[in-house]
């Protein structure tokens, strides 16, 4: 039996695997709940009593892996790779990017697990991109190599997030006052979400007060804040922009799915949003973006899924 952990800035999700199985015993804990991440661990499997323990693991960060020391980008823990191997007792540790996971959930999900956002249609095999806003911004890819698909490890939410428009030129050139550097996951994330509302009010001349990027979702989706309502559908914009162009990049033509913990939460207000029109806005490419088909993610654990996908494609798993 492995255990499996994928781990965000705000949440960290556990579950356990056996060969051949799927992920069991799903449970979400907040990060800032707990010291560090083996805290979080023990928490865990002090709660599941399991006998023998997991012998083995798998772990999805919310960060770069470079070498055995693990520093999350958006939340304060660390830990070393090979620490915690040695203190858990695993034969076999793998530690792989958040959003790589999500990548390599992509060819389990079932039709229920994903919504189709306009046309176009997935080649087989074809690469196929991944990016999604929750607490920063993730991006990876899958590649087909003649048997099977290899995820890429990217920090492409860090990529200089550009104007489409006037209004977005406008947005960014207040907020290039605030930040040397104007990403796009600084304004496609949670956190992002509340600094474009507060950008838009000023680019209107509108004084408004703070708002958290629930209440900015809660008052668009219910139609008494107009603001919160602009604020949504230039979000999507934007992302349909980034989504764009990770589309030409990679090559797409397999398809781009949509992940995080943000836009499910907008509901139909994504599905009537601008994303689609500006993901198809790329001049003499429009046509080739029409044909490739845009996917939210609706399975609430993908990540976990992926990890699963990693421990099974081991002779040793």
């Amino acid at each position: 039996m492995r255990l499996i952990a994928d781990i965000g800035g705000t949440n960290v999700r556990f579950a356990v695997m056996s060969p051949g199985g799927r992920p069991r015993y799903v449970t979400h804990f907040k990060c800032a709940d707990y010291r560090s991440f083996p805290a979080a661990i023990d928490a865990y499997l002090a709660h599941l009593q399991l006998d023998p323990p997991p012998s083995g693991a798998a772990f999805a960060v919310a960060a770069p892996v470079l070498g055995d020391r693990v520093r999350f980008t958006n939340n304060t823990w660390a830990f070393s790779i090979d620490g915690v191997r040695r203190r858990y007792g695993f034969a076999d540790l793998q530690v792989i990017n958040d959003f790589s996971a999500i990548a390599l959930a992509i060819p389990r999900l079932r039709a229920s697990d994903r919504r189709k956002i306009g046309a176009g249609r997935a080649i087989k095999h074809a690469a196929i991109g991944v990016i999604g806003p929750g607490t920063g911004l993730g991006v990876s890819g899958l590649i087909w190599t003649g048997r099977h698909f290899v995820p890429l490890a990217s920090e492409g939410g860090k990529v200089t997030l550009p104007p489409f428009d006037d209004f977005e030129a406008e947005i960014l050139q207040r907020l290039r006052r605030e930040f040397a550097h104007v990403s796009a996951e600084r304004l496609l994330s949670g956190d992002g979400l509340a600094l474009l509302y507060r950008a838009i009010g000023d680019v209107r001349g509108h004084t408004v007060r703070p708002l958290s990027a629930k209440t900015i979702t809660t008052r668009a989706r219910s139609g008494e804040c107009a603001t919160c309502r602009l604020t949504i559908n230039a979000f999507c914009a934007m992302l349909g922009t980034i989504a764009a162009d990770l589309a030409l990049t990679l090559g797409a033509l397999g398809g781009m799915y949509i992940a995080g913990g943000i836009v499910p939460k907008f509901g139909p207000l994504f599905v009537r949003s601008p994303f689609r029109k500006r993901f198809e806005s790329k001049g003499r490419f429009s046509r080739y973006l029409a044909g490739i088909p845009t996917y939210l993610i609706t399975h609430p654990n993908p990540g976990l899924e992926g990890l699963g996908y990693l421990i099974e494609s081991r002779p040793d798993a």
